[in-house]
């Protein structure tokens, strides 16, 4: 029997304007604890997510608070890439996001793609 690929990447375009942000944060999470190796690559207003204390501004009850969502997606051991155009294009730099984001463009999650990960978009 061949092996499924276990990888998942979600593309991330909302923001903290957007309730999708908790919902695609959600979904991660339980990718984690299904077994998949997840992904997330944030691009467009998404990137503001990943700014420090960004993540505070946004909770849809009843999901858990964003700041919680990323944290234990982090701590889960998913892996957060940020678009590097959207960050140059807001002014940010790496010390201006959360700890363990990768400020990169879109080849990694292309590679994955590749590879035969799932994608999901929010």
């Amino acid at each position: 029997m061949a092996e499924t690929n276990k990888k998942l990447v979600i593309l991330i375009t909302k923001g903290i304007e957007s309730e999708l942000s908790s919902v695609a944060f959600t979904i991660a999470n339980g990718a984690i604890t299904a077994g998949l190796d997840v992904s997330l690559f944030l691009t467009s207003t998404g990137i503001d997510l990943l700014r420090k204390r960004g993540q505070t501004m946004t909770q849809v009850a009843p999901l858990d608070p964003l700041a919680k969502l990323i944290d234990d997606f982090m701590q889960g051991g998913g892996a957060v890439w940020a678009c590097t155009p959207c960050v140059t294009s807001r002014g940010y730099e790496q010390s201006d996001l959360l700890d363990g984001v990768i400020i990169t463009g879109a080849s990694l999650m292309h590679a994955a793609i590749k590879e035969g990960a799932a994608t999901l978009s929010f």
